[in-house]
């Protein structure tokens, strides 16, 4: 075994040509997704599918809801609630 110290190895790999936060390209194919969808007619149905749930699953969620909101730091003062305000 040899005391050589090892040359210092990036803890995250370089970043790829197009890649890394703000990579505008993944961004503009997501949206363009997106769009798409929307001008489909599948969005009525895809949020009715998703509105069906099994009473289980749905006990599931709320509880998830539950503890997703504990871990959370309080309500943004900039979020409107349903009423617009």
């Amino acid at each position: 075994m040899s005391n050589e110290r090892k040359p210092d190895v990036p803890a995250v790999p370089p970043v790829q040509p197009g890649g890394g936060e703000g990579n505008y390209e993944a961004s503009r194919r997501y949206r363009r997704a997106v769009e798409a969808f929307a001008r489909s007619g599948k969005v009525e149905p895809a949020a009715r599918d998703a509105a069906n749930v099994e009473p289980a699953e749905a006990d599931e969620l709320e509880r998830a809801e539950e503890e997703g909101k504990s871990h959370a730091a309080g309500e943004d003062p900039q979020r409107r609630d349903d009423s617009g305000r």
